[in-house]
């Protein structure tokens, strides 16, 4: 059997199994299969610790639902942070991704603090297919995408497309996500949001993520909406931006994205051969 933990960081849901000292070989058929609501446990990310070179305590590896790895997950890197904070002891931790390198401490209240490091604004980085248009201002054709304006692109580990709406209330996300996700212009697909500014310290956001489809809440999308904000002028520095699942508090630092917000641990359980078991008590960090 595999233990694992069932953790959340506002509803953004994840399976997260400890392979420090185990290495851990899943097929992505067993991923997605574990990821299924009804007969698994049900995820939006699969994590998997692993071990890493010093100054980092462990390695964070992503997984979607659809068993595809991907770069940066805002809402899990707190989770784990959360997991080697309690386990060292120390004021900070480093953790190693795909993503790059992020630093996480604990912040006000029960909130973990990442710094995710710089945004990244250049078509090669995001990245664009070659002639696609302004990383800031990128349009479509399709008449009903071209509706919904220019995108604002960005990688903050991974790649974003914004788009500044009116109402974020009468998007039909489960419509033109995948579309956008998966539009040509993005050969490496893309997340992408629908943001209503509120005001220059506040936005409402709706998230179609890569991989995943529509989530209640994605931190790399918060940190996205605030940095090509903040590039294009409409944000102030530091901006809540509030998702189904709840706030994320985003600062630009130094030319650097804070994020800060919970986590949950929900419970924990084992993968065995044939499926999942769950434990009704959560175990000790």
């Amino acid at each position: 059997m595999i233990p694992f933990r069932k953790m959340n960081g506002l509803g953004n849901d994840f399976v997260v199994v400890d392979a420090r000292r185990h290495p851990l070989t899943l097929s992505a058929d067993r991923i997605r299969a574990l990821a299924d609501r009804e007969n698994g446990p049900g995820f939006d990310q699969f994590i998997v610790i692993e071990p890493a070179e010093a100054p980092s305590v462990a390695t964070m590896r992503i997984i979607n639902a659809d068993g595809g790895e991907v770069e940066a997950c805002g809402n899990a890197a707190r989770c784990v942070a959360a997991l080697l904070l309690d386990e060292t002891g120390g004021p900070e931790v480093r953790i190693a991704s795909a993503g790059g390198s992020l630093r996480a401490w604990r912040a006000e209240g029960a909130n973990i603090a990442i710094d995710m490091g710089p945004p990244r604004f250049d078509a090669a980085s995001i990245p664009l297919a070659d002639g696609a248009g302004d990383p800031l201002a990128l349009t479509f054709d399709e008449a009903d995408l071209a509706a919904y304006g220019p995108a604002a692109c960005v990688n903050v580990g991974n790649p974003h497309a914004v788009f500044f709406v009116p109402d974020i209330d009468v998007v039909p996300l489960t419509t033109v996500g995948p579309r956008f996700e998966t539009h040509a212009a993005f050969p490496q697909r893309a997340n992408i949001s629908f943001a209503t500014i509120d005001g220059p310290s506040s936005v409402r956001a709706v998230v179609w993520e890569r991989g995943v489809g529509p989530t209640r809440a994605c931190g790399t999308a918060a940190c996205a909406i605030a940095a090509v904000g903040n590039r294009l002028g409409r944000l102030d520095p530091k901006v809540d931006v509030t998702l189904p699942g709840g706030t994320l508090s985003i600062s630009l630092v130094d030319g650097r994205i804070v994020m800060s917000g919970p986590y949950a641990l929900d419970w924990t359980g084992a993968i065995t051969e044939g499926g999942y078991i769950r434990n009704p008590v959560p175990a000790a960090v």
